[in-house]
């Protein structure tokens, strides 16, 4: 890039960093952003930092134009996000550099996306310094080979990943979208403030002890091995259902044993206690044992698919919020989930619940699996335009 007219700036300010009374908020301020304001190469300001605008006509070198390219060098090294027409005139923090490209010779969105690829990382990646703290001098940085192509085929390039980064939003947004409408369906739902056509019996109100059998997993440190018998923790409880990417494998003597106590069927639900708390998930195959997780169990009262989205719900995230305790590491006790007090329907409307919900979340699962294959596309389009 230095054998290109392109310009280079950091926000490293010295004396004339912001102090505390320089600092702003969103409405009067301009966005001063850091590293985790970087994202899939973008720039997202969302948690941004907020400076006076007095301050910021101060700190001109930190002035973004659009087309610009902002590179995270110190902290998140390869993190960088292009400056669209919404992001003119926000500034950066010490994190941070600015790349701005001769546009005669070089597309800053042509750059951004090699930057983006695999080989451009890679680039990046192998000219850190420092051991702490990496870091990536701007003068290791004007040495980064780039490919550059006439500028009708950076225009083209670029024109076909603008065309795939807009589906990726889109679908994101739509996600987003579904989220948050089930999230307000749950609360309606199980406020009874909406019921189905034909409803109208009076919920009964429980106890969890008192309608489910309730219990919990190992709480000892088995030895884990290169093979052997899955043991799930709360780690790997995820909205979209158990995760096996990151398991720990125990021995069959340790397996059967906690089985004894806890053993997991096809239909139980699952519960974080320790760590990550919550994050309930129905099972559908249970070659596994458990560690600080708990386990639910259906009786005749309520359907564990009933229940499963219950635990998604405004009214048990509040209850676990104000229950869980302790310091570094959170937990919730056995009894707190087991004295939850709930209402629920004749199982017959327990089911309609259920499956309205359940349709929900299938299409919020299959918008996530178009996210994915579109975040593939890019990605293979990346390495092969750019190997």
């Amino acid at each position: 890039m230095g054998e290109t007219n392109s310009y280079f700036t950091d926000g490293n300010y010295g004396e004339s960093y912001p102090k505390e009374s320089e600092l702003s908020d969103k409405e009067n301020g301009v966005p001063f952003l850091r590293g985790s304001n970087l994202r899939n190469g973008e720039l997202i300001e969302d948690n941004a930092n907020y400076i006076t605008k007095e301050k910021h006509a101060e700190l001109t070198s930190g002035h973004l134009v659009e087309d610009d390219i902002v590179l995270a060098v110190r902290g998140s090294l390869g993190a960088l996000g292009y400056v669209k027409e919404e992001n003119i005139d926000w500034n950066i923090n010490s994190q941070l550099a600015v790349i701005r490209t001769d546009k005669s010779e070089l597309s800053g969105k042509f750059l951004a996306q090699f930057l983006l690829s695999w080989r451009g990382q890679k680039e990046l990646l192998s000219r850190n310094t420092g051991t702490a703290l990496k870091q990536l001098p701007i003068k290791q940085l004007k040495d980064v080979p780039v490919p550059i192509v006439n500028l009708d085929e950076q225009k083209e390039i670029s024109a076909l990943f603008t065309s795939i980064d807009n589906l990726i939003a889109a679908t994101q947004d739509k996600i987003d979208a579904l989220e948050q409408a089930k999230r307000a369906l749950l609360q309606r739902l199980f406020d009874q403030s909406w019921r189905f056509k034909g409803y109208s019996d009076p919920w009964e109100k429980r106890k969890l002890r008192e309608v489910s059998d309730v219990r919990d997993g190992t709480h000892a440190s088995p030895k884990y091995y290169s093979q052997g018998y899955p043991l799930v923790t709360s780690k790997n409880l995820t909205s979209a259902g158990l995760d096996f990417s990151n398991i720990s494998l125990i021995s069959e003597l340790d397996y059967k044993n906690i089985n004894k106590r806890s053993r997991v069927d096809k239909g139980d639900i699952l519960f974080g206690m320790i760590g990550t708390i919550g994050t309930p998930v129905m099972v559908h195959e249970s070659n596994f044992a458990i560690k600080n997780v708990a386990l639910i169990k259906e009786r005749e009262a309520v359907l564990n698919s009933f229940l499963v989205q219950l635990l998604k719900s405004p009214a048990f995230i509040n209850y676990i919020r104000n229950e869980n305790v302790g310091g570094t590491q959170k937990f919730l006790s056995l009894n707190t989930i087991r004295n939850f007090r709930f209402s629920f329907p004749t199982s017959k409307e327990q089911a309609m619940v259920s499956r309205f919900l359940e349709k929900i979340d299938s299409l919020i699962a299959a918008t996530q699996s178009r996210l994915s294959s579109l975040e593939l596309l890019k990605k293979a389009l990346l390495q092969d335009l750019f190997i």
